[in-house]
């Protein structure tokens, strides 16, 4: 049997931890799948006197994750510190500089720089994985990268973050506003004790940028991102949602706009991440709690759904330990489906360019005129109304008005609601939900 691929695993919180169980637990069943073992010979972290719930022993300790990369005695190198910047970029640099194999479950790096570090694991002949950074324990890396290599991907989109994903169906399932479900999730582990990365949408944007590179042959753009989080959803939209035959869920969609062109031009993609209006009955609705779902809409094999958990050590350790699988197999395939240097800039679709249907709800003043006032600003910004829900009456107080907008152009959409705001009788900024129609 081949030399055992030796690993370095630098990080030894959640995920670290569970890779390191699972790796020395399933050895002799990755050796026979393998044909050579995977052992781990070294690791990194902080604090040696925590306890994680294995035998450290049997490693080598780094207090220094960037001695662990180069260490001549390590094949490949797991980077779980987390963090764009500061000990985990500095470590796979390393790594990749001192020819390791890398893998890293750090979607805020990858996303702030991974098609350059794709391109430095290339031009150094070691192999970059991280099937972790995304979804999870869901496999949608290899799958775009391998399975569905055959298509041209229109469109992939999905939940990609289970706090989010927990704190909304918590929200529809009890009738409780955001601030008391997230203190919950807060208390159960599911969100950290500052939730901003999660609630405001930028975690889920970390992994739509790395979906829509792979996807589409394109350079990762996180600055062309259209970023918005989940604060603003209440209960009440909740009820409406529900009574119109709605789910609200944070989504990130990643889509090719227009013509494919030809190879070398320059594919026009959208981004965005937002909460959405998606109809109850369609699969996406369905995911629900922690759980993560994507979409893939490719041209010959059609929809595709992945669902699994998004997070968590177990899920997300069996996601590293796949990549440590094709590097002990010698599997060479290239990190972002097609070489790095051949990944285009993309034409940015900014979010103003969308065409689509709306939910919007209002907080009015119970007197005369009012509708007729936010209806003027509708019809001058040339947006239809479909329908108009206004249940309770309560004379010179403010009462909720709940409109959905057949599908008009973003830019035009938010000059009225941008009218309607300044209005004297609307109480408070009007709550605005993309509907989607997946």
């Amino acid at each position: 049997m081949p030399d055992a691929l030796k690993v370095g695993v630098a990080g030894l919180g959640t995920v670290g931890a569970a890779t390191v169980k699972l790796l020395a637990e399933h050895a002799p069943l990755l050796a026979l799948r393998c044909d050579r073992p995977i052992r781990v010979v070294a690791v990194a972290a902080r604090d040696r006197a925590r306890g994680r719930g294995i035998d450290l022993k049997p490693y080598r300790w780094f207090d220094d994750p960037v001695a662990l990369a180069r260490d001549p005695g390590v094949d490949a190198v797991v980077e779980v510190i987390g963090g764009a910047d500061g000990p985990a970029r500095a470590t796979c640099r390393a790594a990749i500089e001192a020819g390791k194999h890398l893998v890293t479950a750090n979607k805020a790096l990858l996303a702030k720089e991974g098609t350059a570090i794709a391109r430095l694991a290339e031009a150094k002949g070691v192999r970059l994985g991280f099937e972790a950074a995304v979804a999870g324990g869901i496999p949608i890396i290899k799958a775009l990268r391998e399975g569905l290599a055959a298509n041209r991907i229109a469109r992939v989109f999905g939940i990609l973050n289970g706090t989010c994903n927990y704190i909304l169906t918590t929200m529809r399932t009890t009738g409780r506003e955001f601030a008391d479900v997230l203190a919950d999730a807060q208390k159960l582990g599911y969100a950290e004790a500052d939730p901003s990365f999660d609630i405001d949408g930028v975690d889920a944007a970390h992994k739509l940028s790395v979906l829509a590179s792979l996807a589409f042959g394109t350079e990762i753009d996180f600055a062309a991102m259209h970023v918005e989080g989940i604060r603003h959803v209440s209960a009440t939209d909740f009820a409406f949602a529900d009574e119109l035959g709605f789910r609200i869920k944070l989504l990130g969609i990643a889509e090719r706009i227009g013509h494919a062109g030809g190879e070398g031009e320059r594919p026009r993609i959208a981004q965005r991440v937002h909460p959405c209006l998606v109809a109850a009955d369609s699969p996406i609705a369905a995911v629900d709690g922690v759980f993560n779902g994507v979409v893939v809409e490719g041209d010959y094999v059609g929809t595709q759904m992945f669902e699994g958990r998004g997070a968590g050590g177990g899920p997300t350790a069996s996601a590293v330990v796949a990549d440590l699988i094709d590097m002990a197999r010698g599997v060479a395939v290239p990190a972002f489906a097609i070489p790095a240097a051949k990944l285009v800039k993309a034409e940015p679709v900014a979010i103003d360019r969308r065409v689509g249907a709306y939910y919007v709800r209002l907080m009015v003043m119970d007197k005369p005129g009012v509708i007729a006032d936010v209806t003027a600003a509708l019809r001058d910004e040339q947006v239809s109304l479909e329908a108009m829900i206004q249940r309770a009456r309560a004379p010179g107080e403010a009462v909720p008005v709940v409109m959905v907008m057949h599908e008009t152009g973003e830019a035009g959409m938010m000059r009225a609601m941008a009218r309607i705001a300044k209005l004297g009788t609307v109480a408070e900024p009007p709550r605005v939900i993309r509907i989607e129609r997946l």
